[in-house]
């Protein structure tokens, strides 16, 4: 496989405001993200400013360096030196998104958040305080520019936030006219990396031969909050859908590998996805024909408890701007992006969004599931003595032409 989709990193399992002890078939919020660890990053650090994804095969720059514009970001990579190589380039968004880890945590200042990435391997800052930036103004830009424009018909590049854990369609010229500047973190190696290859199995099912994973062709039609978005996965699964029994809700990273960033409502009057998949239409809150959010089983620490989860918005990242004392619905973020949304409430409650760009909250979003792939099933929190007690460990080939499933010590339906 070209396009390994790495684990989220997340280990805990959340209700809609906490940490809770793993949930059990039968529980409320069972399968979500951490009941299904996928393939662990693993880096090595080579001692020479690289560090390698032993899994993705890339190579990364393990600095940070001095933020700078998107143009610059993308003609230094053409004369970037290090550790003997010169065929360094700016990633992709599938690429830099390959890097986020979800045990990071937004908090109210430094002090009490966690960084999205792995700082034992990659170095890290925040956003300078002391010249007038936010502490989250940590974006790392990739070579993913939008087909269309956001804002008020802004050109505009995607980048990762790995201060508050998600993935936005920046502007690359802010207000007053200054360009925007941005961290960067050059890569090399595996250029087919996040490029997919979609088998449509004319059963309802896509499968991807570069991921392993197989899809549902059609998404859940009506949306549901978070709790009911699991345990309509359960659901599915009780009723053999599609003739398989090991349907799950997809994590953010497993759902992010099929968005199409070629694609968009405005330029190809699409979901940001591959024609093979049929995404249900709406009516935004603006009136107009639009797609929707989709539903993963990651938990976003964003804030002082685990109240949201993270979404994928395949139509439009809308958004609530005030222009003149009057609210203007703007494409804020870009269809692509990775937001979160509350796990619960009423999307009445925000009838101008949340947040600085006002992000649209609609609370009851799409799902479409996922199965398949190599991952390890946890029945309960993981750890050094009773991961291989109490794993079953599927590994999926791909195409699904064969799965081997090792079933050890304890069932499923079984905890200690």
């Amino acid at each position: 496989m070209t396009y390994t989709v790495m684990d989220t990193g997340q280990t805990n399992c959340y209700n809609n405001l906490q940490e809770i002890t793993f949930p059990s078939e039968d529980d409320e919020f069972f399968g979500q993200d951490a009941q299904y660890q996928t393939v662990v990053m693993d880096y090595q650090d080579n001692g020479d400013g690289t560090v390698t994804d032993l899994n993705t095969k890339l190579m990364w720059q393990k600095s940070v360096e001095e933020k700078v514009v998107f143009d610059d970001a993308l003609s230094n990579a053409e004369t970037f030196d290090l550790a003997g190589y010169t065929d360094w380039r700016l990633p992709t968004i599938k690429e830099l998104y390959s890097l986020i880890d979800f045990n990071g945590k937004t908090g109210m200042s430094v002090e009490d958040s966690t960084p999205y990435i792995n700082t034992d391997y990659f170095e890290f800052e925040y956003g300078d305080e002391s010249i007038g930036e936010r502490y989250i103004d940590a974006q790392w830009c990739s070579s993913t520019e939008y087909v269309s424009t956001t804002m008020d018909g802004d050109h505009t590049v995607f980048g990762v936030n790995f201060a508050d854990g998600r993935i936005k369609g920046y502007s690359t010229e802010m207000l007053g006219g200054e360009e925007k500047k941005f961290f960067i973190r050059y890569v090399r190696g595996n250029t087919q990396y996040g490029i997919n290859e979609f088998t449509d199995n004319a059963d309802g099912t896509i499968s991807d031969q570069t991921t392993g994973l197989m899809w549902s062709k059609n998404d859940s039609v009506t949306g549901m909050n978070w709790e009911d978005a699991l345990a309509y996965a359960q659901q599915m699964n009780a009723e053999n859908y599609l003739g398989y029994d090991d349907w799950r809700l997809p994590d953010a990273k497993e759902l992010q590998s099929i968005v199409d960033y070629s694609r968009s409502p405005d330029i190809t009057n699409s979901a940001s996805i591959n024609s093979v998949f049929n995404c249900t239409r709406i009516t935004d809150e603006g009136g107009n024909d639009n797609y929707g959010f989709y539903w993963t089983s990651t938990t976003h620490l964003d804030g002082p408890d685990a109240s949201g989860a993270v979404y994928i918005a395949f139509g439009e990242a809308l958004g609530w701007m005030e222009v003149g004392g009057e609210y203007v619905l703007y494409d804020v973020h870009g269809a692509g992006a990775q937001r979160s949304d509350p796990k619960t409430g009423d999307a009445s409650d925000y009838p101008h969004g949340f947040g600085p760009q006002g992000d649209v909250r609609r609370i009851e979003n799409f799902v479409r599931l996922v199965r398949g792939g190599t991952y390890q099933e946890l029945i309960e929190e993981p750890t050094a003595n009773n991961l291989d007690m109490n794993t079953i460990i599927l590994v999926a080939i791909p195409l699904c032409v064969v799965t081997i499933v090792a079933i050890v010590s304890h069932l499923k339906r079984r905890r200690e």
